[in-house]
């Protein structure tokens, strides 16, 4: 412990001795940190768990259906688009092997709300089931979520965010109340706290059950008798390794299901998708590549960590070139290569450390200010609200691990070799000052 407070309080001096470099040195590293930390934030938000989808790690969705129909004696791909209320119903709705289901549709248009005989307000609406409000952990404010024989029944009843009981009623206790969605009667039963748009699943600022219009049966939204349609599924697993047997069961209920369809059958294209691989599942088409999008991932951070490892690998080198008289008097006293090369490292150390800490600060400071251009990402449709960032998003264990791991990785790279070169110069070279 000794030998180690010893190399950093040295490391400290020598850092002290030339400022300027030191500056220039620590701001380029904040800089290359700040970028990578954007990057690895850009890629967490999408799977760290957070209020009210808390449960991510344990969920599975099913968002796109494929349709093929006969002709002749094969089948052929005839139509691809969002998942049809029977197709939903028929693979998943039943599913003994997972915890919960819920059925919900795609915020395909937004509605208009309003208090009786006043101004209307435009919504992001799901049309959903209790089940919904069982898998994500919303924080109700006032009243509770519509139950299972609500849902089931069809009853008009409504849970909205705080922000739209508060535009209407100029309150959040608006449980009881009676809104028109869409000019049709509703009753809110709830009252939860806004939803961020990052919570891609659970988000909207209206919730219904899905039975109480006609998004189930009408031809403007249900197509090939319900098989395609304007709906997703997510599925909430006991266990993250129910995985693979929630996935057999709905295969088999699927087969069970195409056997019921004649010339039509459909299929899925890798789901249910965990979390990660949903947000990369763009289109009904086809599967995404989670191979490519690892790849590009690994290669754009190792651009971002080369790039300034060699800019100050050229400024250690500069600092060394200054101290090469220094590095001869302590081989000539017994010092050792590995000492050398400790010494340098931990200088650099000591900088990276620092410039990672300076990095982390102008990532959290860049992120909560201009986090909603940040984090927006292409929808389908155009929601009515920007991605809104909380702090509970940002501040998570692993952000800081992965920032370590960063900076101690670009000190690997940027002192390692002028460190191990400085240990290989002669003692007589280093004592006269020359570097060859």
């Amino acid at each position: 412990m000794k030998t180690i407070k010893y190399l950093f309080n040295q490391a400290w001096l020598q850092l002290k001795q030339q400022p300027l470099l030191t500056v220039v040195s620590v701001f380029g590293t904040a800089l290359t940190i700040c970028l990578i930390m954007v990057m690895v934030m850009q890629h967490q938000i999408k799977v760290i768990p957070f209020a009210p989808e808390s449960n991510r790690a344990r969920l599975l969705h099913v968002k796109w259906v494929s349709l093929e129909r006969k002709v002749g004696e094969e089948y052929k791909v005839w139509s691809n688009g969002p998942l049809g209320y029977k197709a939903a119903t028929a693979c998943f709705k039943e599913l003994k092997s997972a915890e919960d289901v819920s059925i919900h549709s795609i915020i395909y248009r937004p509605m208009q709300i309003k208090r009786p005989l006043g101004a209307g307000k435009s919504v992001d609406v799901k049309q959903t089931d209790a089940s919904f409000f069982k898998i994500f952990d919303f924080a109700f404010i006032d009243g509770k979520p519509f139950m299972n024989a609500d849902s089931d029944a069809g009853l008009p009843v409504a849970v909205v965010s705080e922000s739209v009981a508060r535009s209407l009623f100029d309150t959040a206790a608006a449980s009881g109340k009676e809104v028109l969605i869409n000019d049709a009667p509703y009753r809110i039963v709830g009252v939860v706290k806004d939803v961020s748009s990052l919570a891609s699943t659970a988000y909207a600022q209206v919730w219904i059950p899905y039975l109480s219009t006609d998004i189930t049966t009408s031809d403007q939204f249900s197509w090939v008798d319900g098989n395609l349609g304007m709906f997703s599924v997510v599925i909430l697993a006991k266990d993250k390794k129910d995985f693979d047997a929630i996935r057999e069961e709905s295969s088999r209920k699927l087969a069970t299901h195409n056997a019921s369809m004649g010339a039509y059958r459909i299929f899925f294209r890798g789901e249910p998708d965990d979390q990660l691989t949903m947000t990369q599942h763009k289109w009904s088409y086809e599967a995404p590549d989670m191979q490519g999008y690892f790849r590009n991932l690994f290669i754009f951070a190792l651009i971002l960590l080369l790039v300034p490892a060699i800019n100050l690998s050229s400024m250690t080198q500069s600092r060394l070139r200054q101290r090469v008289a220094e590095i001869g008097v302590r081989r000539s006293f017994g010092a050792t290569r590995g000492a050398i090369i400790g010494q340098i490292i931990a200088e650099n150390l000591v900088l990276t450390l620092v410039a990672g800490f300076v990095g982390l600060l102008l990532c959290f400071t860049f992120a909560s200010i201009w986090g909603s251009s940040l984090f927006a990402k292409a929808q389908l449709v155009t929601l009515n609200i920007a991605p809104a960032v909380e702090w509970q998003m940002l501040f998570n264990l692993s952000t800081f691990i992965y920032a370590l791991l960063f900076s101690l990785l670009l000190n690997i790279l940027s002192s390692g070799i002028p460190a191990w070169k400085a240990s290989k110069i002669s003692i007589v070279q280093a004592l006269t000052g020359k570097t060859h």
